[in-house]
């Protein structure tokens, strides 16, 4: 490693092509693995590094600030940056920088591959077939329920739900939105109506989630919450897990409050609780929702070029907190 470049730390493997430009100008030290980096490890390894691009799982925490004693900028492969103390990292002097925008198309198609789904019983189906259970057609089998006439509400009236919004007209559906807490909840002009959370609950076919994870949205779907909603709804989650509480979730599931569920995040990832598993009405994927060549490859790049510009003396292209 040239030590009179800066160095700068990658915490999972990306592929060479997009790392190529980075280590041109800087010292690059791989984490070359897909499993991430023990906390210690990672300390440890940011000394002396003026940067470091990671990953969501990665906990940026104010013991990894303080360790990175030359760190300049920290540019997470993701949207979300509440993996990040940074607070922290700004009286430290660090810059923090995420990849918006990207992963908007990819997020939305992905919410509604589980909007259908779940709606339509597709893993049930799939399973069905795989054990060799299925028999023949027959006029009642695997009935699920159609979208078009339904009402959509969209939690979160950002980039993603509103795109998740702009394709309800394609399946017949009515969108509506709620703004998450602290935001007004009216959209755009010429945008779906803006409700009250508690509104959108009682009146919607499908919740769709699309917050960030804050102090204000940790657990927003909760009993209370989840007792609100319609018992032929179902509730999808491509945001975070801590938005919604798994607990309460299978409890609801179990007393049939609502219909059943698409979840690609959850609250203590990888691991998923059993009751939430074992479950036909309830989809479940693994962190999904950026996982197209294009979108990934476009964020690990964008990451790399917001770490070039800082350490080049330039401003960061997606700052958090900036924009």
């Amino acid at each position: 490693m040239d030590q009179t470049l800066p160095g700068v730390l990658v915490t999972r493997r990306m592929p060479s092509s997009v790392l190529a430009p980075l280590e041109a100008v800087c010292a690059v030290d791989r984490h070359d693995s897909t499993d991430p980096l023990p906390h210690d490890a990672l300390c440890e390894r940011l000394s002396g590094k003026q940067g470091l691009i990671c990953m969501f799982d990665d906990r940026i925490d104010e013991a990894v600030l303080a360790a990175g004693d030359r760190l300049k900028v920290v540019a997470t492969v993701a949207v979300g940056f509440d993996n990040i103390d940074v607070a922290s990292a700004a009286a430290h002097g660090i810059v923090v920088a995420n990849t918006p925008d990207i992963v908007t198309g990819a997020t939305a198609e992905m919410t509604w591959a589980l909007i259908l789904s779940v709606s339509r019983r597709l893993g049930e189906g799939d399973r069905t077939i795989r054990a060799g259970g299925w028999r023949g057609w027959t006029f009642d089998f695997l009935l699920g329920s159609e979208l078009r006439g339904k009402q959509l509400g969209i939690v979160g009236a950002g980039r993603i739900g509103r795109a998740v919004a702009a394709i309800a007209p394609a399946f017949g559906m009515r969108a509506v939105f709620a703004a998450r807490p602290g935001r007004a909840p009216a959209p755009a002009v010429g945008e779906p109506p803006g409700l009250s959370l508690d509104e959108l609950l009682l009146t919607s076919d499908v919740v769709s989630l699309h917050v960030p994870l804050t102090a204000e949205t940790r657990h927003l779907v909760n009993r209370r919450t989840l007792v609100r909603m319609k018992r032929s709804a179902v509730l999808v989650n491509t945001s975070r897990g801590g938005v919604v509480d798994d607990e309460a979730l299978a409890w609801a599931l179990d007393e049939r409050l609502i219909a059943g569920a698409g979840l690609d995040v959850f609250e203590d990832e990888p691991r998923v609780r059993p009751g939430l598993v074992g479950r036909d009405n309830v989809c479940l994927t693994p962190h999904l929702g950026s996982a197209t060549r294009e979108t990934r490859t476009a964020m690990a790049q964008l990451a790399v070029r917001n770490v070039v510009e800082v350490l080049g003396g330039r401003p960061a292209l997606t700052p958090v907190g900036r924009r």
